[in-house]
């Protein structure tokens, strides 16, 4: 079953069929402990890494598969339908590679993205900030100059996906220059294992539970400049032209799975249900018939549009930027309308504590507040249409 690391020419089709495989395994014989016990899904990683798919968008000449945003929201999706923990935390994973391959240096091409690639090293993303809330782009994490060849960081993030589970961090940071402008803040790859890092307590949601989404304390954290991600100042680029399209599409994906799921559950219920009384299925049922249907078409135009995103970007169309940011906030909408009308196409057998759809509604609602939340997504395509600047002055 396994991809040999380093197999730089894997097709998108086997890799997602690699994908499938472990969602349908692993990923689902863990997804029901990942929930209950709030536990970071470390088997359905592990797993992942040890296939050879960790290195899913670390460039080729990196080790790695180089699979673009399309693939991306498939393989999100694919694991997202059995856990949607797991399938956020692989994809905040390859979220923080990309930022860290957009504009890698020799040195953390050997340092990061080639252990990625061989399976050896997870990282992620610290971008929140619990004083700028949904602002994630606005960081006051403070990034100051020890010397030409150290910084030191402090500051506080939160809602660090794979908090205290991956090797490395990519930590946004205000602009060494106490002068700069709000918008000029930096990137920085911080190892696990750097004195100075504090985590907060064990993250305990209502649901995406298994995110290990935890609070990160920087106290005087001391990183090598050979760390900084492109130059001072250049993150803003990464928001917008690497962190963006990634981010959102991981969390498309991941929600589209869950939707998927939804509808998996409540189609079997419809078909393997019978009335003891006449014998009558749910199946026969033409109101319930008409309600499916229409659960389906929901997903499947919420999947072709986040398809049709994810196409224009890997293709470099300009306009991708519209369509991205519309899908995160369309498939918000979509998962929470398909899990709750699935919820009551299913009945009173669905309400019960710890039932599937019950775990998937708890998953879904998060869709929504994750930032960037549904409104600020709208907000931006309004900004964008009406050629406003697209983040507040």
């Amino acid at each position: 079953m396994a991809l040999p690391n380093y197999m730089t020419n894997v097709s998108l089709d086997n890799t997602l069929d690699l994908i499938r495989q472990i969602a349908e395994s692993t990923v689902r014989d863990e997804a029901v402990v990942v929930d209950q016990e709030a536990k970071w899904p470390e088997q359905s990683m592990r797993t992942l890494q040890r296939e050879g798919v960790a290195g899913f968008v670390v460039p080729k000449e990196s080790g790695g598969l180089e699979h673009g945003l399309m693939g991306l929201a498939k393989a999100c999706e694919t694991i997202g339908e059995e856990s949607a923990s797991a399938g956020l935390c692989f994809g905040m994973h390859c979220v923080g590679t990309a930022v860290i391959a957009a504009k890698a240096t020799d040195y953390q091409k050997k340092h990061f993205l080639e252990p990625i690639a061989a399976g050896e090293h997870i990282t992620t993303l610290a971008l929140s900030e619990p004083g700028t809330g949904a602002h994630f782009y606005f960081p006051q994490t403070q990034l100051l100059s020890l010397s030409e060849d150290e910084y030191v960081l402090r500051g506080k993030k939160t809602f660090v996906t794979n908090g205290g589970k991956a090797d490395s961090y990519v930590v946004s940071t205000m602009g060494v220059d106490p002068d700069a402008m709000q918008h000029e803040f930096s990137c920085m790859v911080v190892e696990a294992d750097r004195q100075g890092l504090i985590w907060g307590e064990k993250w305990d949601g209502i649901g995406m539970r298994g995110n290990s989404s935890r609070s990160l304390t920087l106290d005087n954290v001391k990183v090598p400049s050979k760390n900084l991600l492109g130059e001072q100042g250049d993150q803003l680029w990464y928001v917008f032209q690497v962190v963006a399209p990634y981010f959102l599409t991981a969390m498309s994906g991941t929600y589209l799975g869950v939707a998927q799921a939804a509808f998996n559950e409540v189609r079997e219920h419809l078909q393997n249900r019978t009335y003891r009384h006449d014998g009558t299925s749910l199946s026969q049922n033409q109101l319930l018939q008409h309600r499916l249907g229409s659960i389906w078409a929901k997903i499947e135009r919420t999947r072709q549009l986040i398809y049709h995103a994810t196409r224009q970007y890997d293709s470099g169309d300009p306009a991708a930027v519209l369509t991205i940011i519309s899908s995160k906030a369309e498939v918000a909408h979509c998962v929470v309308d398909v899990v709750n009308e699935c919820m009551t196409l299913a009945g009173g057998i669905a309400y019960r504590e710890n039932s599937k759809l019950e775990m998937l509604l708890r998953d879904a609602r998060a869709a929504h507040v994750m930032a960037p939340t549904t409104d600020i997504l709208y907000t931006w395509l309004g900004r964008t249409l009406l050629e406003q600047p697209i983040l507040d002055s």
